[in-house]
């Protein structure tokens, strides 16, 4: 769903002449980018809490991580994304573009728009107090459990309960990196110390490639997924020779 809003339209202006998009697609785009955005963020953070619950504290997994429990932090999740995204797309696109009307990026993000307008905006401060809930908040939490979670594993006796662990965490630790990287650099990192150039390099990283990893690196951690690609190895060197 996250690559889906921005992917489908750069590939369509890539395959066809058109290479414009109308306010109300690009207010629709960036609407939805950022739900999905600001929303996988939070699962991400509470993927971590639970991860902490099962290795910190196996015993309460149950009760602290019950259904109920994580029905409510995917609708949280959602929910106050929806809200954040809400307000970055009201405020922008009522705004008067007197300016070029050519954004400087392959897709509607609010930071790439608002230097188009023709009056002083409050919108770059209002950006920067929700990168800092949004994204901020949510790492020192994942932060947070890791911490715990590295102290509970090294004070571990068993060498398979140790292996457990860090084959349980590194996937998702895995997919925080590739994720939160190219945030913190593009939305918390002063505009004027990198070029537009490298705007499109990062936005390229956290869009296309970030969530195409995603289901590889998942899948892998599945015995049955590896255990169907080693015989589909199998089968066409098999073939080859």
């Amino acid at each position: 769903m996250y690559i889906s809003t921005t992917v489908l339209n750069v590939a369509f202006s890539f395959f066809s002449s058109q290479k414009s998009i109308s306010l109300l697609g690009c207010d629709r785009q960036s609407f939805f980018f950022l739900i999905k955005r600001c929303s996988e963020e939070l699962l991400l953070a509470s993927m971590a809490y639970d991860l902490f619950v099962a290795i910190c504290h196996p015993l309460h997994y149950p009760i602290c991580m019950s259904k109920r429990m994580c029905g409510k932090m995917t609708a949280a999740s959602w929910i106050l994304g929806s809200i954040n995204s809400l307000a970055h797309t009201v405020y922008p696109f009522h705004l008067p573009y007197c300016r070029s009307q050519a954004i400087n990026l392959f897709f509607c993000d609010v930071p790439a728009m608002l230097p188009l307008a023709c009056v002083d905006t409050w919108d770059e401060y209002m950006v920067l107090v929700s990168t800092s809930l949004f994204l901020l908040l949510p790492f020192f939490g994942i932060t947070a459990s890791y911490g715990w979670i590295l102290f509970a594993v090294f004070h571990m006796c068993s060498k398979e309960g140790k292996k457990k662990a860090f084959t349980t965490c590194s996937t998702h630790l895995m997919v925080v990196t590739f994720y939160y990287a190219p945030f913190v650099y593009t939305y918390l990192w002063p505009r004027i110390l990198y070029s537009p150039a490298e705007d499109k390099i990062l936005a390229i990283f956290y869009t296309i490639l970030t969530p195409m990893l995603n289901p590889f690196i998942y899948s892998l951690r599945n015995k049955k997924v590896l255990g169907t690609l080693v015989r589909l190895f199998d089968i066409f060197s098999f073939k080859k020779k």
